[in-house]
């Protein structure tokens, strides 16, 4: 009798414990689909100053000269992955890299970010004054920013042939100025990143790599001197 007794016991408790097992799983389950529910999974545009004009003007970004325009950033947290800007070149010539920085002041202040970064060239077309007027694509892991008001600077564009690079003007809103000039009309270019979020203390991030593509998350889941010292007119 006491073994039937101590077997039915062993067999309550060896159901009660399955019995927890499958309701930690469960339990588990349900915080994982929770977390991938708060992860965002837009993709964001940080900053446009407009499009590419490609017919007005250009200001030279290599040979010493320093061309800086503003941008704003809407959200704390905001990581930059990316930027896209207009170029008139030499036809024939490719950008191959340039010095990008990020500052809190023209060309100057806190620095937040400073490298030289690859290019990717696309959607080129002849201007009237017979230059070749292109999109240029940079992905990089950018620096993280608060929301404010900051300096895009490019400097040190490269080409292959050595020609002088200009960076197409569009009269965008930002504020913009020239290393030599001063202020000038504002630029063509478009800064990429994305906004981290906090959600049941697991911080996500989600960035947009070039202007061309987005990341989506699934469901299943849950002269010359002369030439290059001024802008080009």
């Amino acid at each position: 009798m006491a073994r039937v007794v101590i077997d039915r016991v062993r067999s309550h408790f060896s159901k009660i414990e399955g019995n927890m097992k499958l309701t930690t799983a469960l339990l588990s389950l349900l915080t994982l689909s929770l977390l991938l529910a708060g992860i965002s999974a837009t993709a964001q545009t940080v900053y446009t100053n407009g499009p590419i004009n490609g017919n007005v003007d250009a200001f030279t970004i290599n040979f010493g000269f320093v061309v800086s325009d503003t941008f704003n950033v809407a959200n704390n947290n905001t990581t930059i992955t990316g930027f896209s800007f207009g170029a008139w070149l030499t036809p024939g010539d490719v950008l191959t890299s340039a010095e990008l920085s990020i500052t809190s002041m023209e060309n100057g202040g806190i620095s937040f970010f400073n490298s030289t970064i690859n290019f990717t060239q696309s959607n080129c077309a002849t201007n009237q004054y017979g230059f070749n007027v292109c999109q240029e694509n940079s992905s990089f892991d950018g620096p993280n920013l608060m929301s404010g008001t900051y300096w895009i600077n490019l400097q040190n564009a490269s080409v292959p042939s050595g020609d002088p690079v200009f960076w197409d003007q569009n009269s965008g809103p930002s504020t913009a100025s020239e290393s030599t000039v001063g202020t000038i009309p504002s630029e063509s270019f478009t800064v990429l990143g994305g906004t981290s979020t906090s959600t049941f203390d697991v911080t996500t991030t989600t960035s947009v790599p070039e202007p061309s593509s987005m990341m989506l998350l699934g469901t299943g889941v849950l002269g010359l001197a002369s030439f290059v010292r001024r802008r080009f007119f």
